[in-house]
């Protein structure tokens, strides 16, 4: 079972999302407050070769990343996942998925990339996509920076992170940037807020519907709820995507518009592995310490990113999912 102060704080940190109103104040309230509460138990994860603070050049100016290695550059390039954490849009930041970071690089034998992409509502869309999208660019383009293989990048992401991940995918293959997989974790795809996930999980489960909805319209601003690059789903072609692994959760509001996503791409001849996960709620993948399924997740997540990292001319994977 978990412990007492790793249930206590992921019992706070819900009430405090549950205090956000949709104002530029509630957010920085809320920002403020959740730097207050102490860090979490964290259990422990293999040694890394390398954790090193970087930036990439962004539109807007330097982009923050952490560089993750789990091995030392002496060993070669590695294949390199660019990472990028969920929070509505409006929250997170590199810090809040360093363990997911350090997880993956370990068991998934990878560079990776965490990006401090710019939030809402001060920087609203597309500022986070360009962000994401020029990091992206970055480590292909100077692979030799980050100790990486430019002919093995892959792109993850968690909710908003997933939104982002899934609209660089769809700008990589349109900008002949081969990306040999997706991993999309319970990812926001659609604008319109009205499926039965949205309807029978919206409150009291860790993302209240009016929360994520007052998130989703500070991000979109005034841009079009329409456009595939802020709703993936509404892509006219999915075809060409990279192969993609889509984990949602049972208890969710985003678990219909994630796994709608995963079926269009499947539609479009996409390789797709949907996997949900039942009787979870949001954030169980961040929270393997709470959450048993979180670390059979987790352990999916890296076996799969292993599997396209090593998979053979043919195509075929070298190793299954677990």
């Amino acid at each position: 079972m978990p412990s007492q102060p790793q249930i206590q704080r992921f019992r706070e940190l819900l009430a405090l999302c549950a205090e956000l109103t949709g104002n530029a104040s509630s957010i920085e309230e809320l920002r403020r407050a959740r730097r207050r509460l102490p860090p979490p138990e964290r259990p422990p994860y293999p040694p890394l070769a390398e954790v090193r603070d970087l930036t990439a050049a962004g539109p807007a100016g330097p982009v923050p990343v952490r560089l993750y290695r789990p091995r030392p550059r002496s060993a070669g390039p590695l294949p390199a996942l660019v990472y990028l954490h969920g929070g509505g849009f409006v929250l997170g930041d590199i810090d809040d998925v360093d363990g997911v970071c350090r997880d993956l690089s370990a068991r998934a034998d990878c560079a990776v990339v965490s990006v401090g992409y710019r939030l809402a509502p001060e920087h609203p869309f597309p500022a986070a996509v360009e962000d994401a999208w020029a990091v992206l660019a970055d480590v292909a383009a100077r692979p030799e920076r980050y100790g990486a293989d430019p002919a093995r990048l892959a792109v993850a992401g968690e909710s908003a992170g997933g939104n982002l991940a899934a609209v660089v995918a769809r700008q990589a293959r349109d900008e002949d940037l081969p990306l040999v997989h997706q991993l999309l974790v319970y990812p926001v795809t659609d604008t319109a807020m009205d499926t039965p996930s949205w309807a029978e999980y919206g409150a009291g489960l860790g993302l209240d519907a009016a929360v994520m909805a007052s998130c989703l319209e500070m991000y979109r601003g005034g841009a079009d709820p329409a456009s595939p690059r802020l709703a993936p789903l509404r892509a006219a072609d999915l075809s060409g995507l990279a192969p993609a692994t889509v984990i949602t959760a049972e208890c969710d509001i985003l678990r219909d518009e994630g796994e709608a996503y995963a079926r269009r791409m499947a539609e479009a001849g996409v390789p797709v592995e949907l996997r949900r996960y039942p009787g979870t709620i949001h954030s169980f993948f961040l929270l393997p310490e709470i959450f048993p399924e979180g670390a059979h997740a987790r352990a999916l997540a890296a076996a799969r990113l292993r599997a396209a990292f090593t998979a053979d001319r043919a195509g075929r994977s070298a190793e299954p999912a677990p």
